[in-house]
């Protein structure tokens, strides 16, 4: 009996828990059908708005800057170059490259003893030729002294011929003694042709003396210009370049010893779109009376030349576009030629214009504008200029507008923001001039004395403005931005 009521209990608990479970299942059942027949509860949607930085749109004149890239060159370059051949016997002490001269300096001397025995043995040719010139005059005074006589033996000969024609016609003379005057008239004429002839030839002889004559004082004339150009001059104060010759070497005519450049007398060559080129142009044609400024990157500072531009090519040049202009520089310390700068011209003035970022313009030449309710609205602007990061514009109705100054691709007309800052101000900016510690300033002077790249002249200047108590804080920027600091 006991076993069987035990046995009972266990079969009562084991129904009990198969109906919990079928139980427990329903309600499981049950739940997920409720869950995924009942309707998804939406949250009631929002609009998204956007922070944009703006920039009001206000109207100025402004004179664009044009930026290209040029060559700095020297005025006057000139290749020194053998006028005689023969053998160098003395050089100038500067003779070198980079070897600064003076106008009339002597640079080169060749051996002159060949030109001079040249000069010697024409100043004796030219001797010969005034003597034979002078004994040919001679010649001609006596030809013609000689041709005087002879025609005043004519006239006494004729004189006699007619005294016996009249003796004769009054019966007292003879006809013999008529015949022998005749004769002997006829005699004197022909001497007097003789004479002529010689008198002729002496004329010729002057002639032929005074050509023999020239050309000896042209001979004599060539050869001391040989003999001068034994001596190389400098005609122009500069820097030599390219030495080739040294002392006691045989150099040929026309050989080129070095170049002689100018540093003082420097231009820059630059190439502009034929665009660009017509903005820099008078209503007649004429190149525009502007400043221009060249500028050389070196490290830690910037050298700056100033200018004018002079004049443009004559020619596009073979395989090139645009047109290659050239502006003199008028102050130019410490460049040379062959300096790659970058260029900046000042243009005409642009009258009513906009600055605004050139994130700000958009594909289709439009800006994004904040209207009311801060929502965006599109406007047409008419691009006139690009300055670097900047773009100058027109459009009607700008003035006095809020322009977004960074436009995304989720921007768009009706979208709506919230303006970051509105009439922003440019940003605190570094300060004019600092003041280093000694660690600092010490850092930075060692920087540029070991920098071999930087121009003498130039590291002099930054270490004596590195010296100073306040230091300009531009300077020091870039110094440290080289230096990876």
């Amino acid at each position: 009996m006991r076993f069987l009521r035990q046995s009972m209990i266990g079969l009562f608990f084991t129904a009990v828990s198969l109906g919990l479970l079928a139980y427990a299942a329903h309600v499981v059942s049950v739940a997920v059908q409720d869950r995924l027949n009942a309707e998804a509860l939406v949250p009631p949607a929002r609009e998204r708005v956007f922070a944009v930085n703006l920039q009001r749109a206000e109207s100025e004149t402004i004179t664009p800057v044009l930026e290209t890239f040029g060559e700095v060159s020297s005025r006057r370059t000139l290749e020194l170059r053998a006028a005689v051949a023969g053998r160098v016997t003395s050089l100038h002490e500067d003779f070198e490259d980079a070897g600064n001269v003076r106008q009339g300096d002597v640079l080169v001397r060749i051996d002159p003893a060949d030109m001079q025995s040249a000069v010697d043995r024409l100043t004796a040719d030219l001797a010969d030729a005034q003597a034979e010139a002078r004994d040919a005059a001679r010649a001609l005074d006596l030809a013609r002294a000689e041709q005087a006589a002879a025609e005043e033996q004519v006239t006494l000969r004729q004189r006699a011929y007619q005294r016996q024609v009249d003796l004769a016609e009054r019966g007292v003379g003879t006809a013999a003694a008529i015949e022998t005057s005749e004769l002997e008239a006829a005699a004197a004429r022909a001497i007097v042709l003789a004479r002529r002839q010689v008198v002729a030839q002496a004329e010729a002889r002057i002639d032929q003396a005074a050509t023999r004559l020239s050309r000896a004082r042209i001979a004599l004339a060539e050869a001391n210009r040989n003999l001068a150009d034994t001596a190389l001059v400098a005609p122009f104060t500069g820097t030599l370049s390219d030495t080739t010759v040294i002392e006691g070497r045989l150099v040929a005519e026309n050989e080129k010893l070095a170049d002689l450049i100018d540093p003082d007398d420097l231009e820059v060559a630059f190439r502009v779109s034929t665009a660009q080129y017509v903005r820099l142009l008078e209503a007649d044609g004429s190149l525009i009376s502007t400043p221009v400024s060249a500028t050389l990157d070196v490290t830690g500072v910037d050298m700056q030349a100033t200018g004018m531009l002079s004049r443009v090519g004559a020619a596009a040049g073979e395989g090139q576009s645009g047109r290659q202009v050239f502006a003199r520089l008028t102050d130019a310390p410490g460049f040379r030629p062959g300096d790659f700068v970058t260029v900046r011209i000042l243009e005409k003035p642009l009258d009513n214009v906009v600055r605004l970022p050139a994130s700000a313009l958009g594909a289709a030449g439009d800006v994004l504008v904040l209207e009311g309710e801060d929502r965006l609205a599109v406007l047409p602007v008419t691009l006139v200029r690009r300055q670097g990061d900047d773009v100058l514009v027109r459009g009607d109705g700008l003035e006095g507008r809020d322009v977004v100054k960074a436009r995304t691709p989720l921007l768009g007309p009706g979208v709506a923001v919230r303006p970051l800052q509105q009439n922003a101000a440019v940003s605190a900016a570094l300060p004019d001039m600092l003041e280093l510690s000694e660690e600092r300033r010490a850092r930075l002077m060692a920087f540029v004395k070991g920098n071999d790249r930087m121009p003498q002249e130039t590291k002099d200047r930054v270490l004596a403005q590195l010296a100073e108590r306040e230091v300009p804080a531009q300077m020091v920027a870039r110094i440290e931005s080289r230096m990876g600091g």
